[in-house]
């Protein structure tokens, strides 16, 4: 049995001000610095997530974060109003709408990549 007082996750991006832009101004979390050059991610709900910088980076093929939100097509319009391109997927095995929304197959979803190409979604519950 592993007796711990909390967890937190990471991933890396390879530009840390991109993330730092992208993770605070384009969608609005609380951002700020932490040990050793990473970003602290503050998640809603209060989870913390770390971000760090590595220079041989490799985009995550899944999907690292999910937000959940009321409405997947309100939140794809806001994501693409500020720049952030939701159509990422375009195959038989998943299909997704005019937005990038694929629907009827489990929760309503919508993919994104942050500016070092790691997979992110917008999702109801």
């Amino acid at each position: 049995m592993l007796t711990t007082s909390h967890a937190f996750g990471g991933f890396s991006v390879n530009d840390l001000d991109a993330a730092r832009r992208f993770y605070g101004e384009t969608l609005g979390l609380d951002v700020s610095p932490g040990e050793m050059g990473v970003l602290q991610l503050t998640l809603p709900g209060g989870a913390r997530v770390i971000i760090y910088p590595k220079p041989n980076h490799s985009p995550a093929s899944f999907t690292i974060l999910n937000f959940v939100v009321d409405d997947v097509g309100v939140a794809v319009d806001e994501l693409n109003a500020a720049g952030v391109t939701t159509k990422i997927y375009d195959d038989d095995e998943l299909p997704t709408d005019e937005k990038g929304i694929s629907r009827g197959n489990g929760p309503d979803i919508a993919w994104f990549r942050d500016p070092a190409g790691n997979v992110l979604s917008v999702i109801t519950e």
